[in-house]
């Protein structure tokens, strides 16, 4: 398995992960308009014998109105059914967050699963007195400091790019 950059040639490939992994196709077609309206923009796919079998989606976040720093969220991160259990999301969620920090993020936030995403230093927000723009339970919005203290004495609400919120 492979775990690299995603190339124009793989968005139909993307979309197909993305549309198998969740009920409908909402989460397909949010990539397709971030691929396009989200900048700086980690997309990654996992390749198995040369076919794309995994995806995952780094977009810039904010943190209310703060533009000093530099915040991403995950999300999507997909991997097709038959797939999935095989270390291929933990290969693309660690690859996407080294990536993060090459590109300078200070912080990763992700809405999912609180059993999954503490393996990766994900901690609950409200810890560091952050919420989501999203009526979600505080267990499930996470965030992970890629640079020590980067969000010591900040706190607010991460507000996500528009296209989320026409999910």
């Amino acid at each position: 398995m492979n775990i690299r950059p995603e190339l124009d040639a793989d968005k139909d490939a993307v979309y197909a992960v993305n549309a198998a992994a969740f009920p409908g196709n909402d989460e397909a077609e949010l990539v397709n308009t971030l691929r396009e309206a989200a900048q700086p923009l980690i997309s990654l796919v996992a390749e198995d014998k040369g076919c794309v079998v995994g995806h995952i989606l780094f977009t810039p976040v904010s943190l209310d109105d703060d533009d000093s720093l530099t915040l991403m969220g995950l999300a999507p991160m997909a991997v097709l059914p038959k797939y999935q259990k095989q270390g291929i999301g933990t290969a693309l969620v660690e690859t996407g967050l080294t990536n993060c920090e090459r590109l300078g993020a200070g912080a990763v936030v992700v809405l999912g699963h609180p059993e999954y995403y503490p393996r990766f230093g994900f901690v609950p927000a409200l810890s560091f007195g952050i919420k989501s723009e999203y009526d979600v339970p505080a267990e499930v919005f996470m965030i992970k400091e890629l640079q020590a203290d980067y969000l010591a004495d900040k706190n607010g609400t991460i507000v996500y790019h528009n296209a989320f919120s026409e999910l």
